[in-house]
């Protein structure tokens, strides 16, 4: 059997050593997505193999709260436009219910983290920042910026302005941090010289007094909390990029070495291209948890290797994914690292659960249906919590086809069905009870048309249009099998009666 994925990459790591920290992380300044969703499943999966090997290991998420907002997005009012080029944490929650606008993002994705049993230690950047543990890398960097000027001209490629330096200050009067400009800094003061578009001039304490610039704070911050692993997309990859000049900026400036990299490829919404929450074209994990039990969000990521992109549909293939995860074994290493521990494994196809929620009128009855049907529903509630995910997921994602609606009496098309359609309803009407599992009514409709000398694609448009008056549905055999007998021998049986006028 080949060696899942997240186990490879632990056995290469723990040729550098026991003991690691893994880190992920994000800038919270919009829906928190699947897309990014990713990099996070990707570390815990990484993180949860070392511990199976015994590694000494530490799962941290950071959150980049200090981080500017750099324009105002779809979602946001545009007043908003009076925050632009404010740090996160600076800026006003949207719905007013959080302490700030990084939060309001925030909060929904930890609550999803808490759903995903990913156990990480949650720090906020602007924390570290204010907490002093940046401030002497800050010093260092502001003494050796030349030196770091030349590795990030040398290794991007590109030029930087003559006054460019590696410290963003944040100005005490208007709380920019893309207006400001760096005219001296004392080491020995652990102050920063600043002058702001807004017009104020001044000194300011580096603790908490603004922050590094994107390429520097990223090896910086390894070298502080001590990171050795961590995942991060295609983008910072490429030559020239963020990695590149980070891993030169940690060993030549703070003598770091670079954490072990896991690249990863992006997840695509099918038919629109990578999900940027910036661009309203996004499907946040909070959302998508209310379709997708965790542990099979988790299987969406781990069944794939990070290099590979995954295409997200969130319409019918989603359903074929629920029910790829309920088949597996569970021996398999990808189930394994899938897991919560509230993870059910139903017996019960999720096609199935979304055509009885459709005939069900209500809980009773859909417990009913689905006994009927042939399944255990002893463990009501993880039925339940299924049956509310296969809710949401006609509502928000499920294509047309999909929905139906049990036509109360006979449709008035049946009347065209020809003799050998009628032969076959009664033949249907008559051998129904005779049958028990899903299965079953499939195989028994196939022998019905075959007798009569039907095409079964016929017959399966008779039934259809019979009971939901299009010629389409659900799979037959499970929607008959969730359908009473009564009612489908006396609609069978009428259809097979129905002459043209």
């Amino acid at each position: 059997m080949e060696t899942h994925w997240a186990d490879a990459i632990a056995d290469q790591i723990l040729k550098l050593g026991h003991k690691h920290l893994v880190a992920s992380g994000i800038t919270p300044s919009g829906d928190i997505h699947i897309g990014n969703m990713r990099e996070v499943v990707t570390a815990d999966a990484v993180y949860r193999a070392l511990k199976d090997k015994n590694a000494d290991v530490k799962l941290i998420y950071i959150a980049d709260t200090f981080d500017p907002l750099r324009k105002v997005y779809p979602f946001l009012p545009d007043s908003y436009s009076e925050h632009i080029g404010k740090p996160l944490f600076k800026i006003p929650c949207p719905c007013g219910e959080h302490e700030n606008y990084a939060e309001h993002f925030l909060q929904p994705f930890l609550q999803s983290l808490e759903a995903l049993e990913i156990n990480a230690e949650i720090l906020r950047a602007d924390e570290i920042y204010n907490e002093g543990k940046y401030t002497q890398s800050i010093i260092n960097t502001l003494e050796q910026q030349h030196t770091i000027a030349q590795i990030l001209e040398k290794t991007s490629h590109r030029k930087l302005p003559d006054d460019w330096s590696p410290f963003n200050p944040l100005c005490p009067r208007c709380d920019s941090i893309t207006r400001t400009r760096v005219t001296g800094f004392n080491s020995k003061l652990q102050t920063v010289d600043m002058t702001c578009a807004c017009g104020y001039t001044g000194t300011i304490p580096v603790t908490g007094g603004g922050k590094l610039t994107w390429r520097v704070d990223w090896p910086a911050r390894w070298s502080i909390l001590g990171v050795t692993v961590e995942p991060f997309g295609k983008d910072h990859a490429t030559s020239g990029g963020s990695y590149d000049t980070g891993r030169k900026i940690a060993k030549e400036i703070y003598h770091y070495t670079p954490p072990y990299p896991i690249v990863y490829e992006w997840i695509m919404l099918k038919g629109k291209g990578a999900m940027h929450s910036s661009k309203g074209l996004a499907i946040s994990i909070s959302e998508m948890l209310e379709v997708l039990p965790p542990e099979v969000l988790r299987y969406l990521i781990i069944r794939s290797k990070p290099e590979k992109h995954i295409e997200f549909d969130p319409g019918t293939t989603l359903l074929n994914l629920i029910d790829e995860y309920d088949r597996m074994d569970i021996s398999s290493r990808a189930y394994q690292l899938s897991q919560t521990k509230k993870a059910w494994h139903s017996n019960i196809p999720f096609k199935h659960i979304v055509t009885a929620i459709q005939v069900a009128g209500d809980t009773s009855a859909l417990l009913d249906i689905l006994e009927r049907s042939g399944y255990d529903t002893v463990d009501t509630r993880a039925v339940l919590t299924r049956a509310e995910n296969a809710r949401k997921w006609l509502d928000k994602y499920a294509p047309p086809y999909v929905k139906f609606t049990i036509q109360e009496r006979l449709p008035q098309t049946t009347k065209s069905f020809s003799t050998k359609e009628r032969q076959a309803l009664l033949k249907l009407a008559e051998q129904l009870l005779e049958w028990n599992t899903p299965e079953e009514i499939h195989n028994g409709i196939y022998e019905i048309a075959k007798s009569v000398t039907l095409d079964p694609k016929t017959l399966f448009r008779a039934i259809y249009v019979s009971l939901l008056s299009t010629t389409s549905g659900p799979r037959l055999g499970y929607f008959l099998a969730s359908l009473d007998k009564d009612f489908l021998i006396q609609r069978f049986d009428q259809a097979a009666q129905e002459q043209k006028e």
